[in-house]
């Protein structure tokens, strides 16, 4: 599959974040300069790679307590509406999603499914926007204060939470404002680039064959997994770990649900060991692991900012690109571009790309 082998630019974009860094460092000695320069960049594009917001579960841990989940924490807030149609990247008919069919086998206590963006999630989203709208319309006139198909790209996973999370986005962005139609495209799951794609690109299954059962038994990680198992009473035949473990303290807490005694003092430890199991499946940072993982997604970042740069290209009207990803995927990202700080990304994270161009030199620079 060609998309897969495009992934050399994952160097070329850690190497300008490096880049950026000692640039930065060096302008810090003399914030003169540092002024003076930033006035004279023009902004040219924004790509914004985002976490969805709050959802419910995605499986609930195997314990006779289980934390209700009620339909009214999935009510949508006026604010956020915002109309929008969804097709595959040729403009076709929106593709079916295998994923959404795993979700509605799962059945939460208090009726609704998993992997819901909630009440919650939505606002985030809302305010993620909000806080664009204030950077890019308020601090700086870059953006046209109403929604544009002509200034906008939005591409998402198929999953509805990240359908309606971008919905959230755009509402708080433009203010339900909009002067044309809101299309949001995304792929078939067998060829989806913004997450890591375990179940369609055969050199990541390779790599990563027996990760997810291997990775319990390493020393620390199983030892942590066991002594946590066991102060919840889970019987050792359960199929727990510590993403689980992670993913439904942070869905309780995050929307004030009570949560196990015990999820609660071992917090940190889940959060620490999640993020060890991770590095673990990603063969701690392997640059081929991180190339299958995330370079197709990063060369579709550098190849938006080649048009950009290029006077001819068709699509130079286009200032924001939007991308609807997952945690699975910032994790990956971030190592990639050299800025993991080892902690879980919380729901609406996002990674922003900015490329400037100087106005009298004309060079161009990433931020």
């Amino acid at each position: 599959m060609g998309t897969w082998a495009r992934v050399g630019v994952l160097g070329t974009l850690a190497f300008c974040v490096h880049q950026k860094r000692v640039a930065l460092a060096e302008l810090r000695r003399d914030k003169t300069q540092y002024i003076g320069d930033h006035h004279q960049l023009e902004l040219k594009l924004v790509q914004v790679i985002f976490r969805h917001g709050a959802r419910t579960p995605l499986r609930p841990i195997p314990k006779p307590e289980q934390v209700e989940w009620h339909p009214t924490l999935l009510e949508v807030p006026a604010q956020t509406q915002f109309d929008y149609t969804v097709t595959d990247l040729s403009g076709g008919p929106k593709p079916h999603s295998p994923y959404e069919d795993q979700y509605k086998k799962t059945t939460l206590k208090g009726g609704v499914t998993a992997g819901q963006l909630t009440t919650v999630g939505m606002q985030q989203m809302f305010e993620l926007g909000e806080r664009l709208r204030r950077s890019y319309m308020e601090k700086i006139s870059f953006l046209s204060p109403v929604f544009k198909p002509s200034e906008v790209f939005i591409r998402s996973t198929n999953i509805v939470r990240n359908l309606e999370s971008t919905r959230c986005l755009l509402a708080g962005l433009f203010q339900q404002h909009k002067e044309g139609p809101i299309t949001i495209v995304t792929d078939e799951a067998s060829t989806e680039i913004l997450y890591p794609n375990y179940q369609n690109c055969q050199r990541l299954k390779h790599l990563s064959r027996g990760k997810m059962e291997s990775v319990l038994l390493q020393p620390g990680i199983s030892d942590d997994l066991k002594m946590i198992r066991e102060e919840m009473g889970i019987d050792s035949e359960k199929s727990v770990d510590f993403f689980l473990l992670l993913d439904n303290i942070f869905a309780e807490q995050v929307h004030d649900l009570p949560s196990c005694p015990v999820l609660k003092n071992f917090l940190k430890t889940i959060e620490r060991r999640s993020i060890d199991s991770m590095i673990y499946i990603l063969e701690h940072n392997s640059r081929e692991v991180l190339q299958m993982c995330v370079g197709p997604l990063l060369y579709a970042v550098h190849e938006n900012i080649m048009k950009a740069m290029d006077p001819s290209s068709a699509t130079k009207a286009r200032k924001l690109i939007l991308y609807a990803a997952h945690d699975i995927t910032l994790i990956p990202l971030l190592i990639a571009l050299g800025t993991f700080d080892h902690k879980w990304p919380p729901y609406a994270a996002d990674v922003t790309v900015e490329l400037y161009q100087h106005r009298q030199s004309k060079e161009w620079n990433n931020w």
